[in-house]
């Protein structure tokens, strides 16, 4: 019996897929349990998706794992988070590292606890010169504040003599961005059901493909991200063109 894995073309593999991992508190609730024990529990989906990735070569997962907007949860929730992040990169560094894999943090992480900026830093600098993959982690992470800091950081630019206004353009801009280094993303998969973006990526997902679970995160897969390649494949990504146009190689 062949497997979803299978099904899927490895010469037409995403170079970028994100994904909003969300559903971790209802799971907990509908097992009469606390949302941090949601959050607990979703580290197996993690880890399926990032194994995925590296099975069938994908070279930019990122990850939305701590929103800007998530500082406003209850202070125990926030806390759980924080040291269960804490946690993981303790245990999983070494298998971060071992699969080649190279970690990059994007958000205002100077909110994030001095002892997990730490250790974040540390695994990004063990990790600097894998070249199997770069996982992405959006910490404290907001798509609006990141374009607004991107226009500020232009503007002084503008007014220091730096740059000219003829000098703006869409590379320049995406040179401001905290993903100027990936490329744009080409799937975004988000979990629970839930049909909306979060703030997530809003310059990086102009063309993305989006694919929405009705799935909660902890049950997610790595047939789960399989899928959502072989469904993503099927798609035709015409970037404002024709059918017509991408046939004839215009």
């Amino acid at each position: 019996m062949s497997s979803v894995k299978d099904k899927i073309d490895l010469n037409h593999i995403p170079k970028h897929v994100a994904i909003i991992m969300d559903g971790n508190g209802r799971w907990a609730k509908s097992r009469g349990e606390e949302r941090t024990f949601g959050h607990k529990n979703a580290i197996s989906a993690v880890r399926n998706a990032i194994n995925a990735c590296n099975e069938i070569h994908i070279p930019y997962l990122t990850l939305y794992t701590f929103s800007s907007e998530n500082w406003s949860r209850p202070d125990e929730e926030v806390s759980t988070l924080m040291n269960l992040l804490s946690e993981t990169l303790i245990l999983e560094a070494e298998e971060i590292f071992t699969k080649g894999l190279r970690l990059h943090i994007i958000g205002d992480i100077e909110k994030l606890p001095a002892l997990v900026r730490d250790q974040l830093m540390h695994v990004a600098d063990l990790t600097k010169d894998n070249t199997g993959g770069n996982l992405i982690l959006a910490l404290s992470y907001g798509s609006r504040q990141e374009i607004l800091q991107a226009v500020k950081r232009i503007s002084t630019k503008v007014k220091n003599g730096e740059i000219t206004e003829e000098d703006i353009d869409e590379k320049l801009f995406e040179d401001h961005l905290y993903t100027r280094d990936f490329p744009p993303v080409d799937l975004m998969i988000r979990t629970s059901g839930e049909v909306r973006i979060s703030n997530f990526l809003l310059w990086q997902m102009a063309y993305a493909e989006m694919q929405f679970l009705d799935i909660l995160w902890p049950d997610f897969t790595k047939d789960s991200f399989f899928q959502c390649i072989v469904d993503y494949q099927c798609k035709e990504r015409r970037y404002g063109k024709t059918s017509e146009q991408l046939g004839s190689g215009l």
